[in-house]
């Protein structure tokens, strides 16, 4: 038969993503620094969004007194758009770096220098962008205008950076990168866009809801809470939030997810090979010259064209 299609399942296999991150992990260790600080700098609005999002579905003084869950669920429900965004934009986000260019560093597709360059350029592109999205377009755009979205800017600042310990930060960010490296690892096994989506969704509701501490996240949501207000300065939430949030979001990102499945799938029998994506564009390259040596007068519009060809840089 001609006009070969081979058939694809609906997801890539564990083993399978796990390439395809380290793939994407050493291009990111090698792309052009000017674009990929643009990259990160616009990251840092696309989360911003979410961001705000959270901030202004939290808005509901009588829910937050009486019924604080109800306000969570809420935030998690609305804030997972920032990382969706990201994600299908392929705009770099400093905690999701940390997993992509570690599994390249374990697989020794990447060296240890490019992936503190990555760590380092992404994490301050980030904060550029997402503080001129908090102060350009949120603050002097008139987001929080209403005194009671304001209020709660706040007090969730300080819920952030000041209430909680050092350590309790510390250890909330080993569970939000976590589950936002987890999140990602499922967006890369699903093949098309609405199946990414909910994979991207489901444990990005679930660290918003439960508080847990983001880094770059926070570096929108506890700003803003302090030009409303919050009583600490730049210096405080350096090393009482942001310290102990980016400390913990390496554990969770590198740590528990990316030397976790590096060890579970791409060591000995459980690796796939690296190329892995390229074995059904040889199949039916081999079909098709088959086909035509049987029938070397034929055609098929189904063919001929070459528009029903697999390609592997699509999915």
């Amino acid at each position: 038969m001609s006009g070969f299609i081979p058939q694809q399942e609906d997801a890539y296999t564990p083993q399978q993503a796990m390439q395809l991150i380290a793939r994407s992990g050493e291009k990111k260790c090698v792309m052009r620094l000017d674009k990929f600080i643009y990259n990160s700098i616009i990251a840092g609005p696309l989360l911003g969004f979410g961001c705000a999002a959270a901030l202004i579905a939290g808005d509901a003084p009588w829910y937050s007194d009486n019924a604080p869950g109800v306000i969570h669920t809420l935030a998690g429900a609305v804030f997972p758009i920032g990382l969706i965004l990201i994600a299908l934009t392929g705009a770099e986000l400093w905690t999701s770096t940390i997993f992509y260019t570690s599994v390249a560093f374990f697989e020794r597709r990447a060296s240890l220098f490019n992936v503190l360059k990555t760590w380092f350029l992404a994490f301050f592109a980030n904060l550029g962008g997402i503080l001129f999205f908090m102060y350009i377009i949120c603050i002097y755009g008139g987001v929080f205008m209403a005194e009671s979205a304001q209020e709660h800017c706040r007090s969730y600042a300080i819920g952030k950076a000041q209430s909680p310990g050092w350590h309790q930060i510390f250890l909330s960010a080993i569970g939000a990168n976590w589950l936002v490296c987890l999140a990602v690892y499922q967006g890369i096994l699903a093949r098309e866009v609405v199946s990414k989506i909910i994979a991207i969704w489901w444990p990005i509701f679930i660290f918003v809801m439960l508080g847990m501490d983001h880094v770059i996240a926070n570096m929108f949501l506890v700003p803003v809470g302090m030009y409303y207000g919050a009583p600490f300065g730049v210096g405080y939430y350096i090393w009482k939030s942001m310290i102990p949030a980016a400390l913990g979001n390496i554990v969770g990102g590198c740590g528990f997810v990316g030397l976790s499945y590096w060890y579970m799938w791409m060591t000995s029998d459980e690796a796939v090979p690296a190329e892995f994506d390229k074995t059904w564009i040889e199949k039916d390259q081999n079909h098709h010259a088959r086909e035509k040596s049987r029938f070397p007068h034929s055609s098929s519009p189904e063919s001929s064209d070459g528009h029903n060809e697999f390609n592997a840089s699509q999915v």
